[in-house]
């Protein structure tokens, strides 16, 4: 039979009150706390945690919700966020809707029910209409990397300065004499798209360079799509001298085009990628890079939740925004005269 509080008290000789008051997070007197540790060690005393979270209103437990768990990106975030809730006694439930807006709607109701502290949400719909139940229940909500225009002001946020990584790639190849750079972005109307098409495009006409649509291609931010983009884009008539995609999915299976179209990088072809990941320096060595710190992205995310909880509905959403870094290897050169 599992030991309950009662037992505590009498293998301690301290009252209820104290005990409860150690269990859920209060200060108490170090002998008091040494004698609790080692009753509970011999006892084997486990906190009935649904007692507590009726009791505090706090069920300690967080959703994540996010497009893709198959993202190497997504999960590097999410395991550096979970580090840091863990250490803090919080527990995640992680809810996959496979950029499906319907599903991530559902994904929000459950959590809802399951009754968490708060909610962190990479969001499939750009509206912010699936997150509308979680507001009106007051539960705290952090956007990870995608921002929505309508929740401005009313949700805390960490980013990264999409709009400057993609200029400054951008600025790299046009550097090197490259006019006709090839674009590879993600679904459309999401802010990571629009932020990195902004970059692009703000780098060409800085250069005195007039866009050419024809050489901007949508990916979806998966490997098929990735390989379908850069398929269109050295099809072209004029096919660009270099090219700029922005994730690691559409990376892997614009790389697969290229190698199946037997294409040298750099001699035949300029290529700069996005997300420094260990799996690139496996598969294809040396690659030009836009470097996303995903572990900081995962611990400023756990951080700023942790802050937002325990300010108990009195912090002010605010922005986070994380530098990246362009790590230069060999995938680019310099076109002759």
């Amino acid at each position: 039979m599992a030991s309950t509080m009662k037992d505590l008290a009498r293998e301690t000789g301290l009252g209820l009150a104290t005990l409860s008051k150690y269990f859920n997070g209060g200060n108490v007197r170090e002998k008091n706390r040494r004698l609790i540790e080692a009753a509970v060690k011999k006892l084997h005393y486990v906190p009935n945690e649904v007692a507590r979270s009726l009791k505090t209103r706090q069920t300690r437990v967080i959703g994540v919700i996010i497009p893709e768990l198959s993202n190497a990106f997504i999960t590097s975030i999410i395991s550096s966020m979970e580090d840091v809730l863990r250490r803090h006694d919080y527990a995640v439930i992680v809810c996959d809707c496979r950029s499906d807006p319907k599903r991530e709607k559902e994904a929000v109701e459950f959590l809802i029910h399951r009754r968490v502290d708060g909610l962190i949400n990479m969001a499939t719909d750009p509206t912010g209409a699936h997150l509308k139940a979680a507001l009106e229940a007051n539960i705290p909500i952090l956007l990870v990397d995608r921002l929505i225009k309508t929740l401005r002001n009313k949700v805390s946020a960490v980013i990264i300065d999409n709009e400057f990584a993609s200029s400054q790639a951008v600025s790299k190849l046009l550097d090197l004499g490259h006019r006709k750079i090839g674009l590879v972005l993600g679904s459309p109307r999401l802010y990571t798209t629009e932020t990195r098409l902004a970059g692009y495009l703000n780098a060409l006409r800085n250069a005195g360079v007039e866009p050419d649509e024809r050489y901007i291609r949508y990916g979806d931010y998966t490997m098929d799509g990735g390989y379908q983009a850069v398929q269109e884009l050295i099809g072209l008539e004029d096919p660009p001298t270099a090219l700029f995609i922005t994730n690691f999915e559409m990376m892997l299976g614009g790389m697969l085009a290229l190698q199946h179209n037997g294409i040298e990088i750099p001699r035949d072809l300029s290529v700069i990628g996005f997300d420094k990941l260990e799996l690139f320096s496996g598969i294809f060595p040396n690659l030009t890079l836009v470097r996303q710190p995903q572990l900081g992205i995962g611990r400023e995310c756990a951080n700023l939740m942790l802050e937002t909880l325990s300010s108990k509905g009195t912090a002010v959403p605010r922005v986070i925004t994380l530098s990246t870094e362009l790590t230069e290897g060999t995938s680019t050169r310099a076109l002759e005269p």
